[in-house]
């Protein structure tokens, strides 16, 4: 039987957001997926791209407080290759409040032609347990490739 494949793609900016990439990668492969690629979306590489039935991508927020937050990186997203037919998922990095930055990213991505299925807000001080519950989460949701 063989699982999922994802690539994981991320702009990060203290390496909060790459260390998320990394932990929901090792969780997704426990649970038996393959990761085509963990890789900041400037270095974006289109067979690992194409190679994945799903595309996750996660930024950092951004802004004041809770005033004007945003996702970093919105306009890299904007030029990622089109993804119709893969299935997506988004997750942010956020100190104090994720705001609607998963709502922005989730729109992004839809306009992209993916199917986006969720996305998870995960605390940068609570990586670990986030990432774990964001891969099972993902896991639950997905149907599983025969």
């Amino acid at each position: 039987m063989g699982g999922m494949k994802a690539a994981i793609l991320f702009q990060s900016l203290s390496g909060n957001t790459r260390r998320a990439g990394e932990l929901i990668a090792a969780n997704l492969q426990q649970e038996g997926w393959g990761i085509t690629t963990v890789a900041p979306m400037k270095q974006l590489e289109m067979s690992a791209i194409q190679s994945a039935d799903m595309v996750i991508i996660g930024t950092w927020v951004h802004g004041l407080f809770v005033v004007g937050q945003a996702p970093w990186g919105i306009g890299a997203i904007n030029h990622l290759p089109a993804l119709r037919g893969k299935l997506a998922a988004t997750y942010c990095t956020f100190a104090l409040n994720p705001g609607t930055t998963l709502d922005k990213l989730d729109s992004a991505v839809s306009g992209l032609g993916a199917e986006v299925i969720g996305g998870l807000a995960l605390h940068r001080s609570k990586l670990h347990a986030h990432a774990e519950e964001f891969a099972a989460r993902l896991v639950a949701n997905v149907p599983a490739r025969a």
